[in-house]
């Protein structure tokens, strides 16, 4: 079995499926697309139940479009249930209820063996000089086509999907592509001693998950944002929370405020490239989206820069000798940081994306009927995937209180 070719229909034996597909800047729509189907003998075929939106979605909605084709297929926090597997998949049987990371990994390199999946050397992207193959997320992490789709190929079927029980509700488990891992490798690089204190940059998805997170490991949490309801969901968790409508220009000084003078013993930076207020990059970053691909791309590999925002006040907030963990998503080539600061302060720096399979026996305990994360709340929004082109906008203009939406497909 192959992937239908561009075109195939019936007659070929392929049939169609929705899709959310990208069309240009800001522009998504839902497609029919040839079915995904079985390619090689480590490949499975899963219907999707549940797919999330994520924040770093909203990178392609804007910023990355220069590493995008018209016709690519979006979204990486895929969950449903297996249709077909390959010949060489043993781990899996058609009906089986499975959640699958957003990185593809082949699960015995040298990487993998050391919880790095994210670098695994079977799917590194290597002409692009990136690390592993990620689902929809551009041409740099491979033009995977992505889970904001009716069915999903998966590749590596052999190791990388999760499989989960029957019983509790998508909302339970669907957030193991993602969410959860990608918040837990946030605290875990953060680094929090005991007794500290943690600052959260940014009150999205991540940033709420990483709160709850941290909250539930017992460490103090200080969460910085703009939007009230994001404000008010993390207050509700128990974290503190500084608006920064009324601090833009102030934050690290509210926080020594509040930490004996010296600041936050650890940072993570929930926000990423697109940060709020860096005015001049935002400029930069709305005439690359203009210009031709061919134009566009080099200047962003060479000399791009991201919204830096959110890392400065991290290093600014962060106390001598603390921790700053990234995990929003930067994509910058010439980014300017301020080394003298970083250096003369002692800051430790960790990031990357998450190794999503690492943190997999970690979390599973926390996903029961006592939901210690409310899990089973945690979307804001539940939407048929005809709704996608619409969520995208409300999520990037953050209306609605919209934090975290999962699509339905076939809902």
């Amino acid at each position: 079995m192959a992937f239908c070719p561009p075109g195939g229909d019936a007659s070929d034996g392929c049939g169609h499926v929705k899709a959310l597909v990208w069309h240009g800047r800001r522009d998504v729509r839902v497609d029919e697309v040839p079915d995904a189907r079985i390619e090689e003998p480590t490949d499975a075929v899963v219907r999707m139940t549940s797919t999330g939106l994520c924040g770093s979605d909203l990178h392609l909605y804007e910023v990355l479009g220069p590493f995008l084709n018209s016709g690519d297929i979006l979204g990486h926090e895929p969950m449903g249930i297996v249709e077909s597997v390959g010949s060489a998949v043993t781990n899996l049987s058609p009906g089986d209820r499975v959640v699958m990371p957003f990185q593809i990994s082949c699960g015995s390199c040298y990487f993998c063996e050391r919880g790095l999946q994210t670098q695994c050397e079977t799917t590194q992207v290597r002409e692009k000089g990136m690390g592993a193959a990620l689902y929809g997320y551009t041409e740099l992490y491979g033009a995977v086509p992505g889970a904001q789709a009716e069915l999903l190929r998966v590749l590596h079927a052999d190791y990388n999907p999760i499989k989960v029980p029957e019983g509790p509700p998508d909302d339970r488990f669907v957030y193991l592509s993602d969410v959860l891992p990608t918040s837990w490798q946030a605290v875990a690089y953060a680094d929090v001693p005991e007794g500290g204190t943690l600052l959260v940059l940014g009150a999205g998805p991540i940033g709420d998950m990483s709160a709850r997170i941290a909250r539930h490991l017992g460490h103090r949490v200080i969460v910085v944002d703009h939007v009230p309801e994001r404000l008010d969901r993390v207050r509700a968790r128990g974290a503190e929370t500084i608006d920064l409508g009324e601090h833009a220009d102030d934050v690290g000084a509210v926080v020594r405020d509040l930490t004996d003078g010296r600041g936050a013993d650890s940072v993570i930076d929930a926000v990423g490239m697109e940060a709020h207020g860096a005015g001049m990059a935002k400029a930069m970053q709305s005439m690359v989206g203009f210009l031709p691909d061919a134009l566009a791309k080099p200047l962003m590999e060479k000399a791009g820069i991201d919204r830096l925002s959110a890392v400065y006040t991290a290093i600014d907030a962060v106390r001598r000798g603390g921790t700053v963990s990234l995990i929003g998503v930067y994509g910058g080539a010439a980014d300017p940081m301020p080394l003298l600061k970083m250096f003369d302060k002692q800051v430790q720096f960790r990031m990357g994306q998450a190794n999503v399979r690492r943190w997999v026996d970690d979390l599973m305990p926390l996903l029961g009927d006592d939901d210690p994360l409310g899990v089973d709340d945690f979307a804001t929004h539940r939407l048929p995937l005809e709704d996608a082109p619409e969520a995208y906008a409300m999520f990037q203009e953050k209306r609605d209180g919209a934090v975290k939406i999962v699509f339905q497909p076939g809902s």
